[in-house]
């Protein structure tokens, strides 16, 4: 049967292309892998960025670094690519990097740099949810895995 694709950020897949020049593997998503292809992207170098690069947060609509950047562009622009990719590759739901400014869905950093928590979607995942992508952060992986075994068996 064919693999369900799934946009994963290339971080947690053990990627060093955090903003930090590190990666933030998460495990639990290695149990996608029987099941899901796997796409690896990382929104942030697709729209231009380098790694490491300076911290950046979200504040009124903008993407701004720790020193006062405007990034904005280069993440709207590592977004539409990320959407390029999922759409190109029939992806319906996707495994983003929580609190991120650009793959956070829900609650994301408040753009004080004092790791301050607000709702809020990063840039890229703001974008999947307008074109109807499922974002799960990877706290939320095994919910993932179960909703697609229940679809799984619905249609066996």
């Amino acid at each position: 049967m064919e693999k369900t694709p799934v946009l994963v950020s290339a971080c947690l897949l053990g990627l060093a292309c955090r903003y930090d020049g590190k990666s933030k593997q998460y495990k639990e998503i290695g149990g996608l892998e029987e099941s899901c292809a796997l796409i690896p992207v990382c929104p942030e170098q697709m729209g231009g960025l380098a790694t490491p690069r300076l911290p950046a947060e979200r504040k009124n609509g903008r993407v701004v670094t720790e020193n006062g950047g405007d990034v904005t562009a280069q993440y709207e622009r590592g977004a539409a690519q990320a959407l390029y990719l999922a759409k190109r590759f029939g992806c319906r739901y996707a495994v983003l990097k929580e609190k991120s400014p650009s793959c956070g869905c829900g609650r994301i950093y408040d753009g004080t740099f004092s790791r301050s928590l607000t709702e809020g979607n990063g840039v890229t995942a703001e974008l999947f949810l307008k074109e109807g992508i499922e974002i799960y952060g990877e706290s939320r992986t095994a919910e993932l895995l179960r909703q697609l075994e229940e679809q799984k068996g619905k249609r066996g």
